[in-house]
């Protein structure tokens, strides 16, 4: 369920009211579980590093992995060291690994391969996250600070600064697993150090956060880069005029469809479940036309790649204050659950 938003998750209709039971016993279990964590009922493990760990409170893509990507640039110009963990998801890792080089997206995912691309850090692999801190720590002792991505709910590992990523669209109907997307609810919101809003927010959420600095964010990108042939770049603009297919398999497809639509493309759009493997039939419906891609989908997708396949790389544009904010707290923030 968790890698394709059902219908339900949208509105408060009857399979969303008939889950409600469930959905109230997965926040009494959740609660607890974070009672025990803050309370050292449950031993939460501190790193010998500082840990920022970037999340959020939904199932569904809110552009966590460009946030990782602008954070580590950050750090680096604040004169730190970084190091990223991950869990790895749509990988074949069991226990922890360290990635050499780029890595598999088979065996190591597909948004671990991409942020190790994008960023050069040193980042390691494993459900148990602080497993995986230490394991990056003793093969690369030069970090001074660790990114946990997508950690948000993973207490155990402690954690200096916490950074949510926040698309009210992607909320929905606002109600936990199952009945809806939120892994917690929204007052959880109140409790992180920073809010990266991810486009506008409504003055209901506004006001569910409370005191909680937002800083807002955009995605940006409109050069593509072609993944077969001889690898070149062009302006998004070069194609328009010309039909071309779109293909995610990403948390929100249609917020791909929609950046490329406001780039003048005429675009058919091919959604996938977030993390799907695909292979060279899923393109056969685009023919010779060309194939548009996301980052996180052109990993898996380069070894059988034409020259009509291209990449839409995007960037996150952060107001500096937020990495100010960050900075701020790595100086002075001590560890917590």
């Amino acid at each position: 369920m968790s890698r394709q938003a059902p219908g339900h998750w949208h509105r408060r209709g009857a399979l969303a009211l008939c889950l409600l039971p469930l959905a109230l016993l997965f926040g009494i279990v959740a609660g607890v579980r974070r009672l025990l964590y803050r309370h050292r009922l449950l031993r939460c493990q501190t790193l010998p590093v500082p840990v920022v760990v970037v999340g959020n409170i939904a199932v569904g893509g809110s552009g966590k992995t460009p946030v990782v990507a602008w954070l580590a640039d950050a750090l680096r110009a604040a004169g730190h060291r970084p190091g990223i963990v991950s869990r790895g998801y749509g990988g074949r890792v069991e226990g922890v690994e360290v990635i050499a080089g780029d890595g598999d997206p088979a065996r190591h995912g597909d948004e671990p391969v991409l942020l190790a691309r994008l960023t050069g850090c040193p980042l390691a692999i494993g459900r148990d996250r602080p497993a995986a801190g230490r394991a990056l720590l003793d093969a690369h002792p030069e970090c001074d600070v660790l990114i946990s991505d997508d950690g948000l709910q993973h207490y155990r590992l402690g954690r200096t600064v916490e950074v949510a990523v926040v698309d009210e669209s992607v909320l929905g109907n606002r109600l936990l697993l199952p009945a809806g997307p939120l892994r917690e609810g929204l007052g959880r919101l109140r409790q992180v150090d920073l809010v990266l809003a991810h486009g506008p927010l409504s003055p209901a959420l506004d006001a569910a956060l409370g005191s909680t600095p937002v800083y807002s964010m955009t995605l940006e990108g409109r050069e593509l880069r072609q993944l077969g042939g001889a690898g070149g770049r062009i302006d998004a603009a070069e194609l328009r005029g010309r039909k071309v297919h779109a293909f995610a398999g990403i948390g929100r497809p249609q917020r791909f469809f929609d950046h490329l639509r406001a780039l003048g493309l005429d675009v058919v759009g091919h959604p996938f479940a977030d993390h799907h493997r695909f292979s060279a039939a899923d393109f056969s419906v685009a023919g010779d036309a060309p194939c548009l891609l996301t980052s996180k989908d052109a990993v898996k997708c380069a070894p059988f790649a034409s020259a009509e396949f291209w990449e839409l790389p995007v960037t996150a544009r952060i107001d500096d204050a937020a990495a100010a904010h960050i900075m701020e707290k790595l100086r002075h923030g001590r560890p917590t659950a």
